[in-house]
């Protein structure tokens, strides 16, 4: 397991790797970071497969800072493309995307954005369900504004327990909320909540409809906000979709499920 960086737009991308060769499969975070990848990262590896799971910029180990402007999921797709790029990877490759990621590898393969040749999205953002309400909050500047340090650190102490379901301790959730003790990264995750709108997902329903990539849900079934019926509706309508459920899993499913989870997007992934 490595932690390296390359430079995008003049800022450092950090990512998390494992293997040296093999099919790329890169792993998309949203409102959290790549540490949610962690636990499937050297299951991958040990596969034939190259896992990379990037930092977006701002966030977790990553370098700048987002705006409203950059936070939003063309923009982050626009620099996911460019990530790609300085790490010359090309070709037929594998996307997956949690959370909000999701919603950033759903645009890339619905606006041909990159040539996808799978694509897996677990307990993503699907067609109206985002932003959940105490993302939501934060798209009101007031609201924004009013918020303090502490208050956010304890909102996503908050989010991350709950999302972490059965998996949490306190070492876990320490582990994922240490990027928010940076304040250049509360403000960038503060820009991406008040940049999430669920007409990103909305506009790019035809384009999936149309799409025959295979597609690969893997969904923790306790999700009070990515809920699974979203999940089974997008498998209903989307071609080439499989829906895999996780019990007793919440929003970050592979802490609690990681070999099943790790199998499934080996199974799905391996060429």
């Amino acid at each position: 397991m490595l932690r390296t960086a390359v430079q995008v737009d003049g800022e450092t991308a950090s990512y998390l790797t494992a293997g040296q060769d093999g099919p790329v499969v890169l792993l998309l975070h949203g409102t959290y970071w790549s540490r949610v990848w962690l636990p499937v990262l050297g299951r991958l590896a040990e596969a034939g497969l190259r896992p990379i799971a990037v930092d977006l910029p701002g966030l977790g180990r990553s370098g700048g800072e987002l705006t409203l402007e950059t936070a939003t999921v063309p923009a982050l797709a626009d620099w996911v493309v460019r990530f790609a790029s300085a790490l010359r990877i090309s070709g037929p490759i594998a996307v997956a995307g949690h959370d909000i990621g999701g919603a950033i590898a759903q645009h890339l393969l619905a606006h041909d954005r990159m040539e996808i040749r799978r694509l897996a999205l677990v307990n993503s953002v699907l067609y109206d369900s985002w932003p959940a309400p105490h993302v939501a909050r934060f798209r009101e500047p007031e609201a924004a504004a009013a918020t303090t340090a502490d208050d956010l650190l304890t909102a996503r102490r908050k989010a991350v327990a709950a999302a972490l379901a059965g998996a949490a301790t306190e070492q876990l959730i320490a582990e994922y909320v240490d990027p928010w003790n940076d304040p250049r990264v509360r403000r960038s995750w503060r820009a991406m909540a008040g940049a999430a709108d669920s007409r990103y997902t909305l506009d790019l329903v035809p384009a999936l409809q149309r799409s025959t990539i295979p597609k690969l849900l893997i969904w923790g079934e306790d999700d009070g906000f990515e809920k699974v019926q979203y999940a089974e509706k997008f498998a209903s309508e989307i071609p080439q979709t499989t829906l895999i459920r996780i019990p007793e899993a919440d929003h970050i499913p592979t802490e609690n499920a990681p070999d099943q989870i790790a199998r499934a997007l080996i199974d799905f992934f391996t060429p």
